[in-house]
């Protein structure tokens, strides 16, 4: 079991840390323009993934459904599913471009300075043109994970990285006699990014032998009301939960970004950090969640419990090593990230909060996970919710910004509020996985 886990778990790790070096690569190159670039591409991409991803979480219904019926040998219904999910995919990118073009409501919470909100509006104006191809990209993405064909996910993403510096370099400072940009030159790049990968990937679908028995190109297929709200059902509360997430990372950083440029940029790096050593927990996850889904549609909850234990195990002790460098690696990963002493400082910091908060992110992603390769995503939403916009959200506003407990700590607060909600929610859904998957052996 082990073996099958890093099997498929280390190429879901490459694409997913490709694509968070795109947001490594923005928030390195924005920190060396100024705070005000940092800031806002922060700032916005705090906006833009808490909109976008929860409607990738919803697509994320595809994967435990593909892994279930490729486990049952139904290879011909997966087709139909993936055909399906592009539609959905359709119809959320419309209301996720409208929210980018209108952010108001965001940025009514973050009291951005004028220089600021510019560029942020800039910014999430030309990202709105990556969220099609990207949400097309993901339905790819969750079909090739639950066949267990992780790997022209990681080579498609990987192509991305290599155009990534290329192309923020021209926007961002102008070439070609293009202007520069700044830092909505970063998205520039990513939207154009984004169209490359999902046209190389359903390409790639089309011609490639591994993808012939499932026929997705075999003929047109029109909205299906049924199988629609089948893939809703599953997938709306992994996409609530995305959402509980996300935002509560969101309204953390338009909260910070209160404090001040320099105080927001360190909470950029952080933020940044704790999503690039996510990537990990998640690869693993995946993994984990595939075989155990593959496992249920063969009837076998045993190898599924197995798979979910092995993942966790796996899990814990990578994020024990991960935290004890990042606590130890601070001031070093500070200073890679950016030259202004100040904000070098006290993203050394809060980069301690996130050594604690990882070891909880780890155990909280897998278990998450797996609970979706058996089709359970209604109460991980309620947990998240609690936990997250609760004790997180909640818990971090009032050490952060009030006097109602203590001095206000401000973005140390958050950090340690995030890493208790965190602490609280791993508890649980772990203690849930393991009794929907003792159920299923009965």
């Amino acid at each position: 079991m082990l073996r099958k886990l890093f099997h498929l778990s280390w190429p879901v790790l490459i694409a997913q840390l490709a694509v968070m070096a795109n947001g490594v690569i923005d928030t390195i190159m924005a920190g060396r323009l100024s705070a005000v670039d940092l800031s806002a591409v922060g700032v916005g991409a705090s906006i833009y993934i808490a909109v976008f991803v929860s409607a990738m979480g919803v697509l994320l219904a595809l994967t435990p459904t593909v892994a279930q019926l490729y486990g049952a040998g139904r290879y011909l219904e997966i087709g139909e599913e993936v055909r399906q999910s592009a539609w959905l995919a359709l119809f959320l990118g419309g209301i996720v471009i409208v929210v980018l073009r209108h952010p108001e409501p965001f940025l009514l919470l973050s009291k951005l300075t004028p220089a600021v909100e510019i560029k942020v509006r800039a910014y999430l104006d030309a990202l709105s043109w990556s969220v099609l191809p990207a949400l097309w990209f993901r339905v790819f993405y969750a079909f090739s994970s639950g066949i267990a064909r992780p790997r022209a996910i990681m080579v498609f993403n990987l192509i991305g990285v290599v155009l990534k510096v290329p192309l923020n370099l021209i926007f961002i400072y102008g070439a070609f006699g293009l202007p520069p940009l700044g830092g909505p030159g970063c998205a520039v790049s990513t939207a154009l990014v984004s169209m490359v990968s999902c046209l190389l990937a359903w390409l790639w679908c089309a011609t490639a032998q591994e993808y012939r028995p499932y026929r997705i190109f075999a003929g047109l297929s029109l909205p299906r009301p049924a199988k629609l709200a089948s893939l809703l059902a599953l997938g709306l509360p992994i996409g609530a939960t995305f959402f509980v997430d996300v935002t509560a990372f969101t309204f953390m950083a338009l909260f910070i970004a209160r404090l001040g440029p320099v105080t927001s940029g360190a909470h950029q790096i952080a933020a940044n950090l704790a999503a690039l050593t996510f990537m990990l927990p998640l690869a693993l996850g995946n993994a984990a969640s595939v075989l155990a889904g593959q496992a249920l549609g063969a009837s076998d909850p045993r190898r599924a419990r197995q798979a979910g234990l092995t993942g966790m195990a796996v899990a814990l002790g990578l994020g024990a090593v991960t935290s004890l460098a990042l606590w130890f690696g601070a001031g070093s990963i500070a200073g890679f990230y950016s030259k202004d002493p100040e904000v070098r400082l006290a993203a050394a910091t809060l980069i301690t909060y996130v050594a604690v908060y990882h070891q909880f992110d780890a155990l909280q992603a897998v278990a998450v996970s797996l609970l979706r390769g058996y089709k359970k995503t209604a109460v991980p939403m309620a947990i998240y919710a609690v936990a997250l916009w609760g004790v997180g959200l909640g818990g971090g506003y009032l050490l952060g910004l009030t006097d109602w407990i203590a001095a206000p700590a401000g973005a140390a607060g958050f950090w340690l509020a995030a890493a208790l909600s965190l602490a609280l929610a791993g508890v649980l859904v772990a203690g849930y996985f393991l009794r929907v998957s003792r159920q299923r052996l009965s």
